[in-house]
């Protein structure tokens, strides 16, 4: 009895490990991010007070997938209000959630935000959403859509949404593979 019942710890553990197995393997999203890696020239469109234009700036972001094609890792170094800026992201595909999921930290703060979402149905366009509890606004909702143009040129637009519910534009920023 105890030997038949190792045998069945054994085959649930190797089950569990085939489902591990599974989840784990990079699939089409992991191809989508894979198509953003590269080295990049951005055009930045900062909103910093409504009704006033957007503010430019230029930057450059390196772009590579980690740990076997399971994660796009982006280093962003750019100009914001006058000063250096600098950032660092992480996007992929949760296989078992069936979303993609982001964590961006950068020198204008602390914190790590976190963002999850889905991708329109031919895949081009991601969009996500996070949280924050923004030091000025209070709570908000931030929203951001990566699209897909073409081999060479992806936007990411972020949007926010403060306690009064009116969501904005915050920043446009065009990628520009370099050549």
């Amino acid at each position: 009895m105890a030997k038949q019942k190792r045998q069945q710890e054994k085959m649930d553990t190797e089950a569990m490990m085939e489902v591990y197995r599974k989840l784990g393997t990079p699939g089409p999203q992991h191809s989508l991010l894979a198509s953003m890696a590269g080295s990049w020239t951005t055009k930045t469109n900062a909103c910093m007070e409504p009704g006033k234009p957007p503010v430019e700036s230029t930057g450059t972001s390196e772009q590579k997938m980690i740990l076997g094609g399971r994660f796009l890792q982006q280093e962003f170094t750019g100009e914001m209000m006058g000063g250096t800026f600098s950032g660092i992201g992480v996007t992929g595909y949760d296989n078992h959630t069936e979303k993609y999921v982001s964590i961006w930290m950068d020198s204008m703060g602390t914190g790590i935000l976190y963002f999850e979402g889905s991708a329109s149905a031919g895949g081009k366009i991601i969009t996500q959403e996070c949280h924050y509890d923004d030091p000025i606004k209070g709570p908000m909702k931030w929203r951001s859509v990566t699209k897909i143009v073409d081999d060479n040129t992806h936007e990411f637009v972020m949007f926010g949404t403060d306690k009064t519910g009116k969501e904005e534009k915050m920043m446009e920023i065009t990628y520009t593979r370099k050549k």
